[in-house]
């Protein structure tokens, strides 16, 4: 370990990550919340270099949103998102439903010149008790750049389907609700996020990427407090399905961003078939502009 990063591990609760004595995430693997919520590993909060707050945790409004997390509203009937589910023609529904993403082990915690490296067995278990996902995931820190303000979250995911029947990955807008595609990683940002600035590949930008494919997404806001700006790059990668990316992003009532690889059409994992899933996502200081984005990108 380096002077300038710590790993800090509390059994059976949660990973912390620091640079320089800047706190960078709090991964909490083992979280304490209703089964409502279906409970599963999240991220917050998760900083920027200067130590601005990135995530919002339980939010009066979703109180299963928590900052950043991996998650599907709609697996063959089970709800791994939390809190009520759509259903076409009553909208959304309280139902037995809620399942749960439970770790089982570390398989790895690395960390050495400034990247860390964290491996984790996870389980996707329903509401009834039965196992339907196994999981491998990783998790990187593969680049800090103090010169320039930036750090970089690498995320692969493996889901292996233990289930004796094919899984069907969907969203509100495969069971009919119009524009509500979210599943898959998924970030909820602060209260002061809200109304920031959507910038996406082939000069999209605003609200419209709503449903839009793009290989990147860039999140733009100013915090309370500081006044600062901070951008989130979001970057899918070409291996995945769907690729690229076809967005579900809101910078109104609230600020959210999730790589949906789902978002309207079904997408069906057979009986002992993996899922690999690759993304990246950019922590920046300051407000990036879509040059600089595409210059990184391009990289």
């Amino acid at each position: 370990m380096t002077t300038r990063t710590r790993l800090i591990h509390s059994l059976h609760n949660a990973v912390e990550f620091s640079y320089a004595g800047q706190r960078l995430f709090r991964y909490v693997y083992e979280p304490d919340m209703p089964a409502m919520e279906s409970p599963k590993p999240y991220f917050h909060p998760l900083c920027t270099l200067a130590g601005n707050e990135l995530t919002i945790y339980r939010p009066h409004d979703h109180v299963w949103h928590k900052g950043l997390q991996m998650t599907c509203a709609h697996l063959s009937g089970q709800n791994f998102w939390g809190g009520p589910t759509y259903v076409n023609g009553q909208g959304y529904v309280q139902l037995n439903n809620n399942g749960r993403i439970q770790h089982e082990r570390w398989r790895e915690l690395h960390i050495e010149n400034d990247q860390v490296d964290l491996r984790e067995q996870l389980r996707w278990i329903t509401a009834s008790g039965e196992t339907w996902i196994k999981e491998q995931r990783r998790i990187c820190v593969s680049e800090i750049n103090p010169a320039g303000g930036y750090w970089c979250l690498d995320f692969e995911f493996r889901l292996e389907n233990v289930r004796n029947a094919p899984l069907v990955f969907g969203s509100p807008t495969t069971q009919g609700r119009p524009m509500a595609g979210y599943g898959g990683l998924f970030w909820r940002g602060p209260r002061a996020f809200t109304g920031g600035q959507l910038l996406a590949a082939g000069g999209l930008e605003g609200p419209q990427i709503m449903g839009r494919r793009a290989p990147w997404l860039a999140y733009i806001g100013m915090h309370d407090g500081s006044a600062d700006y901070s951008t989130l790059v979001f970057i899918d990668q070409p291996g995945n399905v769907s690729y690229p990316n076809k967005w579900f992003v809101r910078n109104d009532p609230f600020a959210a961003v999730s790589f949906a690889f789902s978002f309207d059409e079904e997408y069906v994992l057979a009986p002992g078939d993996d899922l690999a899933l690759a993304y990246r996502i950019v922590i920046a200081d300051g407000a990036w502009g879509r040059e600089q984005i595409e210059a990184f990108v391009a990289r």
